[in-house]
């Protein structure tokens, strides 16, 4: 029997650099495939929502913050098989924005037990070199090429 196609998922995400250049990363420790990993903030769209929409809305969910401007145009894409919810394979369909920070290391918000609620284990914030450096899955692949653009 051939197994199904993955279900689509749409998901917004938020690359966030802070005056220093710093990435802001999220770890995650999710079963396999996903495994161990770090990634930008951000995540499923809600129904109506535009990939924007989504990131912006993300953004603030899982930071805290409403007062950090995702700005428009897309900056990277990129599709991936994984695991959602721990229960079901979905073919996620992704899309980058950015957002800059003003304060260094900006810290977040009350969001604890948000994170607790997603699987979200620590946030980071990541200078370039780190990025290059790091054995840790980062995601998106090429994050720090990406990041470099970006600065």
């Amino acid at each position: 029997m051939k197994e199904a196609e993955p279900r689509e998922r749409l998901a917004g995400r938020v690359i966030v650099l802070d005056p220093d250049g710093r990435t802001l990363l999220f770890e995650y420790d999710d079963p396999e495939p996903n495994g161990h990993h770090w990634n930008t903030p951000g995540g499923g769209l809600e129904a109506g929502e535009d990939y924007l929409d989504g990131a912006r809305r993300e953004l603030a969910e899982e930071t805290g913050w409403h007062d950090v401007p995702v700005l428009p145009g897309e900056v990277h894409r990129r599709e991936i098989v994984m695991m959602h919810a721990k229960t079901r394979m979905v073919r996620q369909v992704e899309r980058f924005f950015l957002a800059r920070v003003r304060e260094p290391r900006r810290p977040l918000g009350d969001v604890g037990s948000m994170h607790v609620t997603d699987g979200i284990g620590s946030f980071r914030w990541w200078t370039l070199e780190e990025l290059e450096a790091t054995a840790d899955r980062i995601w998106p692949e090429g994050l720090a090429d990406l990041v470099r653009r970006l600065r």
